[in-house]
């Protein structure tokens, strides 16, 4: 957490910090009232059938997320989700914390960051910084400068 903190304030982006309990689900986070600081998508991270390819996906949080029908949409084989020891490797979080900003410690920015369309009409969106004990709102486009500059590619599809 320590370092998405020190990242955001080192670029001198804007941001609300809000501390909590931990959450494992968007229903844990609607229960303890999270969500009325701002938006908050939820996030899987999953993988292509030889576990070559990994994708980071954040959409709605009332969203379905068909798998075949995103590998369909990503040109990609079969998805499933990643292991926990894929999550630790490329994104450097457990399973309840993950989040785009993950791709910052992505070494080699092999993680594609997918982002449904309805999330860029969104200002203020919230993200675990890497620990689901905390949740950090800024501006959405703020979050894609930051991928953007560590080299990961983004994508853009309705789910």
């Amino acid at each position: 957490m320590d370092e998405i903190l020190k990242l955001l304030d080192d670029k001198g982006i804007k941001y609300d910090l809000v501390k909590h309990d931990p959450v494992y689900t968007m229903e844990d986070i609607h229960d303890i009232g999270l969500d009325n600081n701002g938006y908050i998508p939820k996030n899987v991270f999953v993988r292509n059938a030889n576990g070559k390819v990994h994708y980071l996906v954040s959409c709605d949080p009332n969203k379905k997320i068909d798998f075949k029908e995103l590998a369909s949409k990503l040109n990609s084989t079969r998805l499933s989700f990643a292991s926990s020891e894929r999550l630790k490797k490329y994104l450097n979080v457990e399973q309840g914390a993950v989040s785009p900003f993950g791709v910052v410690f992505d070494t080699n920015s092999e993680v594609i960051v997918v982002f449904d369309n309805d999330l860029t009409s969104k200002e203020k969106v919230g993200f675990h910084p890497n620990k689901n004990t905390a949740t950090v709102f800024l501006d959405f486009n703020d979050l894609i400068k930051i991928i953007e500059e560590h080299g990961n590619k983004i994508m853009y599809i309705n789910i």
